[in-house]
């Protein structure tokens, strides 16, 4: 099983740069009336996603002879690096297309180069604030949102049904005892069903989901500029108690992997992100019916909702030679409108991901593009871009992210309490967070 996110999951991606459309980067001639060439870097790099993006990178090669784009891809777990060594060789891309969560971190390195005002100033109208916080560090938008992830609550149907529990939970107490309805065990205590999944397969899905149920207690992993940590808090107390009572009680397994295991129909309600969507249908055939996305469910009965947010944008290097070139790209890429096919309009970047089972932040874009016909598992992610709550992107945030994992899972395994938890998360992360950069 490939591990749990479309880059991860949907995708085997080469290492090696991808030679047709792909290659190396190459600048003209510098003789006069040679085209500007950019280049682009991305971890989209093979099936779907490598030719969703080289079909509008074609139309704009197509139809514009002064400059042109050629794409290169590496795979996403060598994204980070081959950004910054890239950089520190001079070989650096022109545009780039990073995981916000690293977003402080290129900052301050000096890799990202800010947006021009007309250009922030679009971005900042035209997208929901959790995609407009991601691309934004200190106060200052760094790139063009694209992909946008929002966390919600898969279920099975069927497993709810025959647990005779009547549709999806809606608060904490509901999603327990439907957790402990649905849990089945063999006779030797090893589990059938796991009735709540909680999966310790890596920082993504384990922090992924414990923030979305922290948000929709009204909590937060780090404090508003980033420099410490929220999550020792009464909401983050109550996060970890409920991911504790799943696990000992028996309705979570953590050691199963969910995203083998809800697809064979092993796991009744699982937290997940919106791209898992495009994975499961293809994966699970009719079975795929079974299927159900509500949101995450909140304390108690009245509670504002809240989730997470994550995502990628498009932004520009410093180290560029043509930014102004680069920036009209991206404008054209990710702002101006074209006719799809059902016939409503839409940026070329909302039908890219729309064609690839995922979200832009762009709301509008994506209700008009779903249009009749469309997955309605994708409703509720898009209904949640209006209070999602964007991952914490500081310098510091993605080694804060990791520190977070480890403190989790050691709850799960027992090697933890609660308050010890809570207690080595908030020392190992404000001392990540508050060092200077």
């Amino acid at each position: 099983m490939t591990p749990p996110s479309r880059r991860h999951f949907a995708l085997a991606l080469p290492s090696a740069l991808l030679a047709a459309g792909c290659a190396a980067p190459h600048r003209g001639s510098g003789r006069p009336g040679d085209p500007v060439v950019l280049t682009l870097l991305s971890h989209y790099a093979s099936g779907t996603l490598r030719q969703a993006l080289q079909d509008p990178v074609d139309e704009w090669n197509a139809t514009h002879d002064r400059v042109k784009v050629r794409t290169k891809a590496v795979e996403f777990t060598d994204l980070l690096t081959t950004f910054m060594v890239r950089q520190a060789a001079g070989q650096g891309a022109d545009i780039l297309h990073p995981y916000c969560l690293w977003n402080g971190q290129l900052v301050r390195a000096g890799v990202l180069r800010p947006a021009p005002p007309e250009h922030a100033e679009r971005i900042r109208r035209d997208y929901g604030a959790a995609a407009v916080g991601a691309v934004t560090v200190d106060g200052t938008v760094y790139g063009y949102p694209t992909e946008a992830q929002t966390y919600a609550l898969y279920y099975n149907r069927r497993l709810l049904r025959e647990a005779g529990v009547d549709g999806p939970p809606a608060t904490w107490p509901e999603l327990e005892e439907a957790a402990h309805r649905t849990t089945r065990r063999d006779r030797y205590g090893n589990p059938l069903v796991q009735g709540f999944g909680l999966s310790a397969h890596d920082d993504a899905t384990t922090v992924g989901q414990t923030l979305a149920l922290l948000h929709a207690a009204g909590g937060r992993f780090l404090t508003p500029d980033g420099r410490a940590t929220a999550i020792d808090s009464p909401a983050g107390r109550d996060v970890l108690a409920l991911e504790h009572r799943l696990v000992t009680h028996g309705a979570s397994a953590p050691a199963v992997d969910v995203y083998q295991a809800f697809p064979s129909g092993q796991v009744a309600l699982v937290i997940g992100a919106g791209w898992w969507t495009g994975s499961l249908r293809p994966l699970m055939g009719s079975a795929y019916r079974d299927v159900g996305v509500a949101p995450v469910p909140v304390p108690a009965p009245g509670a504002r909702p809240a989730t997470l947010a994550t995502g990628f944008m498009l932004g520009v290097n410093t180290a560029s030679r043509h930014p102004r070139e680069a920036w009209e790209f991206l404008r054209w890429l990710n702002a101006d409108r074209v006719t799809a096919r059902n016939g409503t309009t839409a940026t070329r970047m909302s039908a890219l991901q729309v064609s690839v089972g995922s979200l832009t932040a762009r709301a509008g874009d994506m209700r008009a593009l779903a249009g009749t016909g469309g997955d309605p598992n994708l409703r509720p992610f898009l209904d949640a871009l209006a209070y999602a709550v964007p991952e914490p992107n500081g310098p510091g945030a993605a080694r804060a992210k990791a520190l977070l994992r480890k403190n989790i899972e050691a709850l799960w395994t027992g090697r933890q309490s609660v308050t010890e938890a809570l207690r080595t998360t908030r020392r190992q992360v404000d001392q990540e967070v508050s060092r200077p950069w």
